[in-house]
């Protein structure tokens, strides 16, 4: 299932390590933080901006 997440809270969110912003990659449902390598993922429509959950990117 997919669900689009409100482009005013992803203007909103940064990432908690570097403080940098996060780019939405409506695919994967996940938000991207290229500063730390990290995906944070999307479930139900609510981002889990927490590192243990995090993805880490090549």
């Amino acid at each position: 299932m997919t669900t689009d997440i409100d482009r005013r809270v992803l203007e909103a969110l940064i990432c908690p390590l570097t403080h940098a912003t996060l780019r939405y990659d409506a695919d994967a449902q996940e938000l991207i933080s290229d500063a730390a390598h990290l995906a944070y993922p999307i479930r139900n429509g609510i981002p889990v901006m927490l590192e243990d959950e995090a993805r880490k990117l090549d």
